[in-house]
């Protein structure tokens, strides 16, 4: 394994004067036209932010399991909640990690047959009883890193020559706000040393915070390229709807991430930033520069990729987790292809 280092970009550049903003969009366009993935400097998220939501989140996942149990994902059929070790389905293996998910604050949809499946992934979080400061530091958190994001994806825009707002339309209305707060089970506890795995992200972008052990990596010329942690950044990675409204000039890599040591784990926070699922994903115009390299979004028989955002985010939720499919979706699933639940002594 070969472990040159990712690009180290920092977003106050953009905002630095003309001469800075063209050098930083030219290292954007580089980084998420090659390898896909950099760590981000000058975000501006203050430090006491992030600290909170990793004591927090480490407290969370110290609860008995009993209080974790009570907000299990399988309850409604919004896909928020908890998910236990070996829950979760990457590629058809399970994925050892515990996780909370949570999106934004919205009221479910009322349920109606003639309306697409994807107006069911709409509604209220689950939060523990047992941990009442979570929610509103996890809320401040998809508050702070919605703004980074914005801020990137509008760089994004003027990087490939549009303005640098032609993705509002599409976000501005209910943006998909994803958190995730993970913890990795060591080694000694696990199966195999699949953390999760390889797998694409859906959104416009994804936002990681690691803690202070790697297990990250990217795929690369056939390789993996470890991303260790760097204080003080967040690693930022191309998703689908970039890759897809670029015509395939950017790149969603794909990742994975291992199981750490026997004896430790690992904890994460990753934010993903999507369109509203109500949104389909446009096909920019490229200057022709651009165009010539735009080679098409990739091609994956076990990843069919949809321009209609909800159908594209509900795909990888069903597929990820069969519990909340079988008991939630069962009328998408043909009668004998139907997903078996993970089960876990």
């Amino acid at each position: 394994m070969t472990s040159p280092a990712l690009p180290v970009l920092d977003l106050s550049r953009f905002d630095a004067g003309p001469s800075e903003r063209e050098s930083f969009l030219a290292d954007l366009r580089h980084a998420a036209r090659t390898v896909g993935f950099f760590y981000l400097t000058g975000h501006g998220v203050p430090e006491r932010l992030v600290n909170d939501v990793v004591a927090t989140s480490r407290r969370f996942f110290e609860l008995p399991e009993a209080d974790k149990l009570a907000i299990d994902m399988v309850n409604p059929p919004h896909f928020r909640g908890y998910t236990r070790v070996g829950r979760e389905i990457t590629r058809g293996k399970r994925d050892w990690r515990e996780q909370l998910d949570i999106n934004a604050e919205r009221p479910a949809l009322p349920r109606d047959l003639d309306a697409p499946a994807w107006t069911r992934l709409q509604g209220p979080n689950q939060w523990p009883d047992a941990l009442p400061e979570l929610k509103p530091v996890l809320l401040r958190w998809q508050e702070e890193l919605t703004g980074v994001a914005i801020r990137l994806l509008r760089a994004f825009a003027v990087a490939l020559g549009q303005d640098e707002h032609v993705f509002q339309p599409i976000y501005a209305s209910a943006p998909n706000q994803h958190i995730k707060i993970i913890r990795y089970s060591g080694r000694d506890t696990t199966e195999s040393d699949q953390g999760v795995g390889a797998h694409k992200d859906s959104g416009f972008l994804t936002l990681l915070l690691q803690g202070d052990r790697g297990g990250l990596q990217v795929e690369s010329d056939g390789g993996w390229i470890d991303a260790a942690p760097v204080p003080g950044t967040f690693i930022v990675n191309v998703g689908e709807v970039l890759e897809m409204a670029s015509d395939g000039y950017l790149r969603a890599t794909v990742h994975r991430v291992v199981t750490p040591p026997a004896g430790t784990d690992r904890l994460s926070v990753a934010y993903f930033f999507g369109a509203a699922l109500d949104s389909t994903i446009p096909l920019l115009e490229l200057s022709p520069e651009l165009r010539a390299e735009a080679t098409g979004p990739a091609r994956d028989p076990e990843n069919p990729l949809f321009y209609e955002v909800g159908r594209n985010f509900l795909k990888g939720r069903l597929r990820s987790h069969p519990d909340v499919a079988e008991r939630h979706y069962a009328d998408l699933l043909e009668p004998n292809v139907r997903p078996v639940p993970a089960t876990v002594n």
